[in-house]
């Protein structure tokens, strides 16, 4: 039986690099994931870790949040509203743990997703990734090492950062605890 979101990240990598006319080999060349992967990824049969959906967005120039997003986002025509934590889809890496969850609908002019990482956790994400965005980084619990680039920041709970320039980036937490954060970002241009 194949996972819900598993089934729609699938189905939106699909879609992504059809839109494209790409074939898997190109996507694998643009991505550095190998087309053996990405075609087990686009059936269903692979839960794609963080750090593939990292070079698989980066290749679309789209964010993980977008890439993402997409794929647990509740329809388009759901009424605004309230919408209740237990109705919200959360994925998981399947190397890490990390835990994300969107926050924000389609209709919302920014994107936000809740993001838990656990202790010893190190997921990082190729410049690309970070293309188009303006992103912040918000602790919530816990203490995130965030490698900017050559720039490493060690970041408590409250503590902000906006980024600039896309760089590789590196989300790491180095403390004995969860680290709980929000990633809040919205576009500066179409690709």
């Amino acid at each position: 039986m194949i996972d819900p979101l598993v089934e729609r990240i699938a189905t939106r990598i699909r879609a992504e690099r059809e839109r494209r006319r790409w074939t898997l080999a190109q996507l694998a060349d643009a991505s550095g994931v190998s087309r053996a992967m990405i075609n087990r990824i686009e059936r269903g049969e692979s839960n794609p870790t963080a750090v593939v959906l990292g070079k698989l967005s980066a290749a679309f120039q789209l964010s993980v949040a977008s890439l993402l997003a997409q794929a647990e986002e509740t329809p388009a025509e759901a009424p605004a509203g309230v919408r209740r934590r237990a109705d919200d889809v959360e994925w998981a890496d399947p190397d890490t743990g990390y835990r994300r969850r969107q926050i924000t609908s389609p209709r919302f002019p920014a994107e936000i997703a809740e993001i838990h990482l656990p202790p010893g956790a190190r997921v990082p994400y190729p410049a690309a990734a970070f293309a188009f965005l303006h992103q912040l980084v918000w602790v919530l619990e816990g203490h995130l090492t965030f490698h900017d680039g050559d720039t490493v920041h060690e970041l408590g709970a409250g503590d902000i950062i906006e980024l600039g320039d896309p760089a590789p980036r590196v989300f790491a937490n180095t403390g004995t605890d969860e680290c709980r954060y929000a990633v809040v970002l919205s576009r500066t241009d179409r690709p």
